[in-house]
């Protein structure tokens, strides 16, 4: 299920269209003021985190992300980024590769919340792609959440989150309206993590309640 850079569904978003950022803000609705090389969105140290302007709810996301060779480094200081669902739910992006049992914070967990069932992780610089199927929590006209958010995530094609049930807003969460749209976030953790071929395409919230047989 990995799609390649170039394959982007006729009903898909254009997240990043590889020359400017026209479409993302930082958090406090400023302009975006992140490095763009070749077609490649690099994470620019300082410049805060970055948001696009569209806003969904139940959708397929796919990007591809290139952590940056620290061999110097460890843990949390090594490649450091993340991909926010709806701007509230966090899926880690780091160095982890070779880690047997990777955690809560490493690459590919549900950060604070689920470990990957997998390390799924290629090494460095190398390019490796995420492709979520989300679905947004469902909340009643008085905000009493019904049903949370649903995901399910898979790395370089190997499944890492198979149906997850969240269970609320990660840490560094833009709001805590759960139930209603959000943005795709990206974070900026000090590390130049590079990003490329980030489309999504809008999922609708149920299918039909009649069958009409032909």
């Amino acid at each position: 299920m990995n799609i390649s850079q170039t394959a982007f569904p006729a009903n898909a978003i254009h997240l990043f269209n590889g020359k400017d950022l026209r479409n993302w803000t930082r958090r406090d609705g400023g302009p975006a003021s992140w490095t763009i090389e070749d077609g490649i969105l690099f994470v620019k140290p300082g410049a805060g985190d970055i948001m696009t302007q569209e806003r969904l709810t139940d959708f397929f996301l796919h990007l591809e992300f290139r952590c940056p060779s620290m061999p110097e480094d460890t843990g949390q200081a090594k490649g450091n980024s993340g991909v926010f669902l709806q701007g509230r739910y966090e899926i880690q992006v780091l160095d982890s590769c070779g880690i047997v049992m990777p955690g809560k914070g490493d690459c590919g967990a549900i950060y604070g919340q689920f470990a990957p069932l997998a390390n799924a992780c290629k090494p460095p610089m190398a390019w490796q792609s995420y492709e979520v199927i989300f679905r947004g929590a469902r909340a009643s006209e008085a905000g009493i959440i019904e049903e949370p958010a649903r995901a399910t995530v898979l790395q370089n094609g190997i499944v890492i989150h198979n149906n997850i049930q969240l269970f609320g807003v990660t840490e560094g969460a833009v709001d805590g309206q759960v139930g209603k749209p959000g943005p795709i976030l990206l974070q900026d953790h000090g590390d130049p993590v590079a990003y490329r071929a980030m489309w999504a395409v809008p999922l609708p919230l149920r299918g039909s309640d009649a069958y009409e047989p032909r």
